[in-house]
């Protein structure tokens, strides 16, 4: 049975903040979030979240949904780069170059839930666009494949060792698409969390299922599968995930 978060946890969380203790802050997050309608409940709700999280753990978040930003110049300006939502191929070529740039040169990289639409059949039939290829490598050689239905189900955590997951619990309960992929990532990456299959349905069961993982080859990568409701902003154990993940993204 999924175990409700109470009301009376709830408040803790807003009046007392998402603080860590001894953290060092002060640097800067660019978070790019898509336009997809499919995403615009939870787009709606997050650039207060991320400025509230940036402003209680000492670092400055510029949010927008406007591609654009997505150059050399700008990003030389961020230690962390947050891609909310925003699938790869709603970038243009010279984005996607620049963004690959940013995360070869140790950068910080926070992909949520629809960052990880890899793939080429999202370019179209006619599409004359390159495949970003780097892209799919960066996440893991996996390509992504249509999601079940949205429901609740259990985020298990494998990994306490990692900076990102270290303060979560064993296991959480989070609503969400539960995106699933050709084939799990595992040996291309270090898995940090499963989905557990057994508390949902699935569309197409992948078994051994990573839901969060980070590519070491690169050195500063985490990719955070679930996030798709403006619920999960709220819920205690995704807040402490995103707020760690961009923690140690920035973290020298």
């Amino acid at each position: 049975m999924k175990k409700a978060f109470s009301t009376s946890a709830l408040i803790i969380l807003i009046l007392f903040g998402f603080k860590v203790s001894g953290q060092t802050g002060n640097f800067k997050v660019l978070v790019v979030a898509s336009q997809a309608k499919d995403h615009w409940k939870s787009i709606s709700v997050a650039k207060s979240f991320f400025e509230r999280l940036g402003a209680e753990n000492h670092f400055s978040v510029d949010f927008t949904d406007d591609t654009s930003k997505i150059n050399d110049t700008n990003l030389a300006n961020y230690q962390v780069f947050v891609m909310f939502h925003l699938a790869p191929f709603d970038m243009s070529a010279s984005q996607q170059a620049a963004l690959q740039k940013f995360a070869e040169q140790g950068k910080g990289w926070v992909g949520i839930h629809a960052a990880g639409l890899t793939g080429n059949q999202f370019l179209g039939p006619n599409s004359k666009a390159p495949y970003w290829q780097w892209f799919e490598t960066f996440m893991g050689g996996v390509t992504y494949s249509p999601h079940p239905a949205f429901q609740d189900g259990m985020v298990v955590v494998e990994d306490h060792n990692h900076p990102a997951t270290k303060n979560l619990p064993a296991k959480f309960w989070i609503s969400d698409e539960w995106y699933e992929y050709n084939k799990s990532p595992r040996g291309n990456v270090r898995v940090l969390a499963t989905a557990d299959e057994s508390t949902y349905k699935q569309n197409k069961p992948m078994g051994d299922h990573p839901i969060i993982w980070t590519n070491e080859n690169f050195r500063r990568m985490i990719y955070i599968g679930v996030g798709h409701s403006p619920t999960a902003l709220t819920n205690p154990s995704y807040i402490i995930l995103i707020r760690d993940a961009i923690l140690w993204a920035a973290s020298k």
